[in-house]
């Protein structure tokens, strides 16, 4: 079974393109928490996950996603690679989301800050970061 679960912060906003088909696919990436790792015991570290979206999924993200939005991503992991215009080789992995839960609304327009604010409308229940049982 292939399956992701994250829990972050939007590293940047999303980006919307379509493709020849008109297909919608927006591509962002998602800051996670690692605790360890680090040089000091118990620093946090952040993983930059890369996520893409498909049709509506896509434009839904694009519309009402900003960068720094908590975000909980079900999807499934895929690997890929290309070859570059120069001809070298690259791998990429990201997750393909299949849903996408708003942890926290989009800030109003003229806000400031990335205050904390409740999933409301969207409704998920908002949980603090440590409690989250994954």
């Amino acid at each position: 079974m292939n399956k992701v679960i994250l829990v972050g912060r939007l590293a940047r906003d999303p980006e919307v393109r379509y493709t020849q088909n008109g297909k919608a696919v927006a591509s962002f990436a998602v800051a996670v928490n690692r605790i360890g790792g680090g040089q000091t015991p118990g620093q946090r570290d952040a993983d930059f996950i890369p996520i893409v979206a498909w049709e509506k999924l896509a434009e839904v993200c694009g519309n009402n996603l900003t960068k720094g939005q908590r975000v909980l991503v079900e999807g499934r992991l895929q690997l890929r690679s290309y070859e570059t215009n120069d001809g070298q080789k690259r791998n990429v992995a990201e997750v393909i989301a299949q849903n996408i839960e708003f942890l926290e609304r989009k800030p109003a327009a003229g806000t400031t800050g990335s205050g904390s604010h409740d999933a409301g409308s969207f409704g998920s229940e908002v949980f603090p970061e440590e409690e989250i049982p994954f």
